[in-house]
């Protein structure tokens, strides 16, 4: 049989991790399998599915890479074919019209939870009683009350529920409106899925799925429940824990492989690799081997992973991935140095291109002030006389090239019988207003022949007013 898997979230916001980490897990088992992968958007909660919603989740899916071969599919452009399967399921009745009114069903759960029973319905309208209230009926699924229901599941294993234990669900709201359960075993069937691979929290779902989906005739499939994704205190992912979008993790400068490869590694392992590229993810991906217990989701790890494929990156890909960041900081690419030149010269200290493009800033705007600590330690008067020499020969240079400066700051250091350190390091204060940069030789390049002086003319300034202070 052709392996067919889905992924079908609920358009009510963004694309979160957990969601993310289900559609990879789908995605990796179709395509190892050679099989297709289903994006459907469940968006029969009309009041919470948004338009906006939708378009988050294509989005974070593109970014990922989780490309989809069918869809996606929309539940809200389906509902002639769940009253048409409604209907099939009270003409062989597997289910039923009930009448309860609101009122009648909090009163029942109201006395349960008084006599310390489990809330269900009571099956009043079960067997055909006089309707206890006034309006269009709902429809519930007649679950057998007898036997037990018995879930291989690839990853918890065998689950047993015994069907007393459930009760009669509603599959069609008064309204007309099909629920969660209804719909999904429908598009399951319709689309002949093979394998459901989704978050732990539908266990207690399944058994009453494939009630209705044996009802409907359909095959079961086979069913992977994937544990939750915890955050590093052992509480569940929330916003407590920063960001659980998938697209702020894009914008705030991780790239898709980094966030891939750490969704993939949570649940699921093989050996003890920590880097896959998305070929080999495909090819030893098995669902079998998803682990039971609760994943946590490790910025650390996430980091540590970032560093690694921006330093694989090629120079134009990360320029291109630069540029929007350097634009979310007001900064106007085309007002400085080639993005790729940028990237290419921080890769190796950047945990993220965030942190690339806030490191870039004194490329492409006038700092305000200079580091305390680094203009009392570096731009001191004994300073002033070798950097205006520097300053001098930088203006004088035929070629402005990171060798050509090199060469300048040594032999000025020589002359004034310094240390290429003792100069190097004035310089890069001088230019970038801070400690640390790449080698001042590369950033003076990068900077420009007229940013550079007009910064060191700049620093020689501040050099004098601190020596009259003094």
């Amino acid at each position: 049989m052709a392996v067919r898997t889905r992924f079908a979230p609920s358009p009510t916001g963004y694309l979160h991790v957990g969601g993310a980490r289900t559609a990879l897990f789908c995605w990796l088992h179709a395509r190892r399998h050679r099989g297709t992968f289903i994006l459907r958007i469940e968006d029969t909660d009309r009041e919470r599915s948004t338009p906006e919603a939708v378009d988050a989740i294509l989005e974070g899916m593109t970014w990922l890479g989780l490309d989809w071969d069918e869809g996606p599919y929309f539940q809200s452009e389906r509902g002639e074919r769940y009253r048409e399967a409604a209907r099939s399921l009270l003409e062989s009745g597997a289910a039923y019209r009930c009448y309860c009114s609101r009122e009648r069903l909090d009163r029942v759960r109201a006395q349960q939870l008084a006599r310390r029973e489990k809330p269900r319905y009571d099956g009043h309208c079960r067997e055909g009683r006089r309707p206890s209230g006034t309006g269009p009926p709902a429809i519930r699924f007649r679950t057998p009350r007898d036997g037990e229901t018995v879930i291989e599941d690839l990853v918890r294993g065998r689950i047993v529920i015994r069907n007393g234990e459930l009760d009669d669900l509603v599959i069609v709201r008064r309204d007309g409106t099909p629920t969660y359960n209804f719909s999904v075993v429908v598009d399951d069937l319709d689309m002949a899925v093979t394998h459901v691979i989704r978050g732990d929290d539908h266990v207690n779902n399944t058994p009453r799925q494939i009630h209705i989906l044996r009802a409907l005739g359909g095959e079961l499939p086979a069913y992977a429940h994937v544990p939750m994704i915890l955050g590093r205190d052992g509480q569940r992912l929330s916003k407590r824990h920063g960001a659980v979008s998938v697209t702020s993790y894009r914008d705030g400068g991780y790239l898709p492989e980094a966030m891939l490869n750490h969704l993939a590694r949570l649940g699921w392992s093989h050996g003890d690799q920590e880097i896959f590229s998305r070929e080999e993810l495909v090819e030893l991906f098995d669902i079998d081997a998803v682990n039971r217990a609760a994943a946590s989701f490790d910025t650390e790890k996430l980091d540590w992973l970032n560093r690694h494929y921006i330093k694989a990156s090629g120079a134009e890909r990360l320029g291109r991935e630069l540029g929007p960041q350097l634009a979310a900081l007001g900064l106007d690419p085309a007002g400085g140095p080639e993005p790729a030149a940028v990237a290419t010269a921080l890769r190796e200290r950047a945990a993220t291109l965030r942190e690339m493009a806030l490191a870039s800033v004194y490329f492409y705007r006038d700092f305000d002030d200079y580091d305390a600590g680094a203009a009392r330690k570096h731009l001191r008067p004994v300073a002033h006389a070798p950097l205006a020499s520097l300053r001098a020969a930088l203006a004088d240079l035929p070629g402005w090239t990171a060798p050509a400066i090199a060469e300048a700051v040594a032999r000025v250091a020589e002359e004034a019988g310094i240390g290429l350190g003792k100069l190097g390091q004035p310089l890069r204060v001088a230019v970038t207003g801070r400690g640390i940069s790449p080698p001042f030789d590369l950033t003076v390049a990068l900077l420009g022949r007229d940013r550079t002086l007009a910064r060191l003319d700049r620093a020689l300034d501040f050099i004098r007013a601190r020596a009259e202070a003094h």
